[in-house]
């Protein structure tokens, strides 16, 4: 008989939009007890994760579970880093931008089963100005957005679109100097991002090709548009072929150093950050280990598309209703929240 596996779930209550209380209960019905004396613990206070997280490896902890969004995610992975405690994640959150690049399952029950089978990779993660980030990093407009949603001190879609719309006819794209290994480059340009994992989040590609095993950020440079440039560019993005858009300049790279012209914002998985002109991002090869799903197999030439697209129709067949509501009463609350600011002006 073999030793079970110590693993602490750390609970973030104010993730995402749903009630977490009902999390342990549905761990307790899920959890494989034969292999796995588990704990649950939620979070009480910003960087709290990072902490349990923290005292987790030093007690020698086999898994960390984070059950929340990529914010979570983000903290309690930093503390994993270069150890021998696996990342565990069942998402919570709003994008769950790494937990869909690695095809877990939305659904929480589905997402302990895949943590149940217990398939652990080491893969790589990213560096931005010494943070972390697993899934995404960059600079310009997501970034300045970032910023604003964060200042605006209320979460939702009403609040993200309303800064959006008034924001986004202001922005004026920046002139970034990029140096690579090979070569330095100049660019006017909207975004800079740095990609370890494929997507922002709610399957928005920004890096279709990018991948966690090969030790190089995929670097997406989005150019000036128009207008009429915009619905093809989300087009793009949804349909994992951002990449080919004329807008669009990709290439890899294992480090890469940025110089703009005056400081701003930069994000790391969706968090914002005021920094200075210059901006170094490398990644860390294999440096992280991780529960990832074991009938999603990742060619850093060749993605499987196919087997990709049918687990992302599995692990959200049972939800589409869910989200079809909720989309219709996200779009009531924004065209309520517009129609009542054009009525005051």
């Amino acid at each position: 008989m073999t030793d079970k596996k110590e693993i602490i779930f750390i609970v973030n209550p104010r993730s995402g939009t749903h009630d977490k209380s009902d999390i342990p209960r549905v761990i307790e019905q899920t959890i494989d007890k034969a292999k796995f004396d588990y704990r649950v613990q939620f979070t009480e206070y910003a960087g709290h994760a990072a902490e349990i997280a923290r005292r987790c490896v030093a007690s020698d902890v086999n898994i960390v579970v984070a059950v929340g969004g990529d914010g979570t995610v983000n903290e309690v992975a930093r503390s994993l880093v270069h150890t021998e405690t696996a990342l565990g994640i069942v998402p919570c959150g709003s994008g769950n931008g790494l937990a869909r690049h690695l095809c877990i399952p939305m659904d929480i029950r589905k997402a302990i089963a895949i943590i149940n089978r217990c398939n652990i990779e080491a893969l790589d993660y990213g560096v931005i100005n010494s943070l972390p980030f697993f899934c995404t990093c960059g600079m310009g407009f997501d970034a300045f957005i970032s910023l604003k949603f964060a200042e605006a001190g209320k979460r939702g879609p009403v609040t993200y679109m309303e800064n959006v719309l008034r924001e986004g006819l202001k922005y004026k794209p920046e002139v970034y100097e990029v140096t690579d290994e090979t070569k330095a480059t100049r660019h006017k340009a909207f975004l800079i991002a740095c990609a370890n994992a494929s997507q922002y989040g709610n399957n928005a590609y920004i890096a279709p090709k990018a991948t966690m095993t090969d030790g190089l950020m995929d670097v997406t440079i989005m150019e000036p548009f128009t207008a009429f440039d915009a619905p093809q560019i989300s087009i793009d993005m949804f349909n994992k072929t951002l990449d080919k858009n004329s807008k669009i300049k990709t290439f890899k790279a294992k480090r890469i150093h940025i110089h703009r012209s005056q400081p701003g914002a930069i994000h790391y998985d969706g968090d914002p950050i005021m920094t200075g002109t210059d901006i170094d991002v490398h990644i860390e090869e294999r440096g992280i280990k991780i529960i990832t799903n074991p009938d999603i197999i990742e060619d850093d030439k060749h993605p499987n598309a196919i087997l990709n697209a049918f687990s992302d129709f599995l692990s959200n067949l049972n939800i589409v209703r869910e989200d079809m509501e909720k989309q219709r009463k996200r779009i009531q609350a924004i065209n309520k929240a517009l129609l009542k600011r054009l009525t005051k002006n």
